[in-house]
């Protein structure tokens, strides 16, 4: 008999422990801010805008909103793989071997994924496009059930980062690939809004999308921005450890609210590039602190992909600042890198 049950990924959840530490409303000596929220890339954004100190801070938050709601657009219209005629859909139907001019943003997130499937030994890789689809959990949605042995190899075929090659600005398939860059357009999305934020003057912020977070400068507090680790449970909630973090990224990666389960078996969203299957370790959960979003959001895939030992291994290696939840048993232990110790002293 198969069991079968998925749970939506509720991204949202972790901003709102981020809303509730870091304060977004003003009162006492709080600075003034403002903040509004929307959709985009499937998933929901929050943002927290900080004026100065003293002096007046005029917004019309309306067309603020409607400015970042275009550039969010924009952003959607040449990454998602649930648009048809995205750049990057054009791109996945280019025969193969042609050159395709791209955009600089495509180019620069396809670039900083090169970067890091090379650095991580191909734990992260955009041409897993093909095993999502097969798994059920892209654009391309399938019953929840396991691939055949024949469909799982069919589709790895299609896959591997070493068939994409990139020129200043242009890339091109060399086999047919298909490339997904969901690991890595959210974060990239964080980027792009505080870059478009910051050249409109603002010093003060927080961008979140999808669970992927940005600040820049001082909390309405005038303080660094406090922001949380959620616990890895969709019962339990609760903010498991909080960081103080100025000028930084944070991205969280785990396998505990979207996936399926047969016949008592779980499997995560998260696929392993080398074998094609869901990762099948007991990391729960990993956390990176990085300069960007995009790297943070790309690194916590692949250090999820990982696992525990070798993903700390490596985080350690390139000098990351990496927070894991382990399950052990019924309960969780903590690890951390030598980096993001560093963090909490």
């Amino acid at each position: 008999m198969i069991i079968k049950k998925r749970l939506t990924f509720l991204s949202a959840s972790f901003l709102f422990l981020c809303l509730l530490l870091s304060g977004c409303t003003p009162s006492g000596t709080e600075r003034p801010n403002v903040k509004f929220s929307g959709r985009t890339m499937g998933t929901h954004y929050h943002i927290t805008v900080v004026g100065p100190a003293s002096g007046d801070f005029d917004i019309n938050v309306d067309a603020l909103q409607a400015a970042v709601d275009e550039q969010l657009v924009h952003i959607n219209q040449m990454m998602s793989t649930y648009i048809e005629d995205s750049e990057l859909m054009r791109f996945n139907r280019a025969p193969v071997n042609e050159w395709v001019e791209l955009s600089e943003p495509v180019m620069e997130v396809l670039a900083i994924s090169e970067d890091i499937s090379k650095r991580s030994h191909g734990a992260f890789d955009v041409t897993v496009g093909p095993l999502v689809n097969l798994w059920g959990f892209g654009p391309q949605m399938q019953p929840e059930q396991v691939p055949d042995d024949d469909a799982l190899a069919a589709a790895l075929a299609r896959t591997g980062h070493k068939f994409l090659q990139l020129d200043v600005n242009r890339a091109r398939r060399t086999n047919d690939i298909s490339v997904d860059l969901s690991a890595v357009a959210k974060g990239y999305g964080v980027d792009w809004i505080v870059n478009f934020l910051v050249d409109r003057g603002f010093d003060n912020m927080m961008v979140e999308i999808g669970g992927e977070v940005r600040v820049v400068g001082e909390s309405p507090r005038s303080t660094p921005w406090r922001i949380a680790i959620e616990q890895p449970s969709v019962l339990a909630g609760g903010a498991r450890l909080a960081l103080n973090i100025d000028n930084h990224a944070v991205a969280t990666s785990g396998d505990y609210r979207n996936y399926f389960e047969v016949d008592g078996v779980r499997y995560s969203h998260t696929i392993d590039p080398t074998t094609g299957r869901p990762i099948r370790h007991n990391l729960a959960s990993v956390t990176v602190v990085a300069e960007t979003a995009a790297r943070a959001d790309a690194w916590a895939t692949a250090l999820n992909v990982l696992g525990p030992e070798k993903g700390m291994a490596l985080a350690n290696a390139e000098q990351l600042a990496v927070y894991m939840i382990v399950k052990d048993g019924d309960g969780f232990t903590d690890t951390q890198s030598v980096t993001f110790s560093q963090l909490l002293q």
